[in-house]
């Protein structure tokens, strides 16, 4: 058997199992219900179904019961197995211990930033600004509301995003300002950048 393929979907999928079994569509719901759908994309049901059969066949979960309720579909319901349980655990100590070449847009669209204008490349900007500042304000209120009534540990991921938010608004305000005063610039006609040679 291979080496069992590490994704961040794949690990809270063996989260969800580790509490109870379930099926595919209540894992589903449980992410968004706790909002982990802001560090888990959950958003096409089809891929926690291909997910979950991966990990089937790859050991780590197993078929526990199916089950049906009223007029509904059968469902089958899952279960972590021992290698799940291990796996989650190595997973988990490796993702929180090194550092991941990750590939965000944000970053690849900075390496690109000549093909727009100077001008162009301020507005966009500065409506990211403001994009980043309502994020800050959602993140701070997430933070408030579950200090009501959890301990801080289920707010960590939350914490750390506001951070990584604060962070990046920290330069995006920065970079506009120098645009602005042209300390960054570059030539731009006819709707392309302009190279010397």
């Amino acid at each position: 058997m291979s080496t069992p393929r590490r994704s961040v979907l794949a690990l809270a999928l063996l989260s969800m199992l580790v509490e109870e079994p379930m099926h595919a569509y209540r894992m589903q719901q449980l992410i968004k219900e706790r909002r982990k759908d802001d560090v888990v994309n959950v958003s096409q049901r089809n891929s926690v179904y291909q997910t979950i059969q991966r990990l089937v066949r790859d050991g780590l979960a197993e078929i526990g019961s199916t089950e049906r309720a009223d007029n509904r579909p059968e469902r089958t319901m899952y279960r972590i197995t021992d290698a799940g349980r291990a796996t989650l655990t190595e997973w988990l100590r490796a993702m929180l211990s090194t550092p991941a070449a990750e590939y965000p847009e944000f970053p690849a669209a900075l390496s690109f930033l000549p093909n727009l204008s100077p001008a162009d490349a301020v507005a966009a900007l500065t409506t990211r600004v403001a994009r980043l500042e309502e994020q800050l304000t959602v993140l701070d209120s997430e933070i408030a509301q579950v200090a009501d009534f959890l301990p801080r540990l289920f707010a960590v991921e939350s914490e750390y995003r506001r951070t990584v938010v604060a962070a990046e608004l920290a330069y995006v305000r920065e970079l506009v300002e120098e645009l602005r005063a042209e300390r960054i610039t570059w030539p731009f006609v006819d709707g392309a950048p302009v190279w010397p040679g």
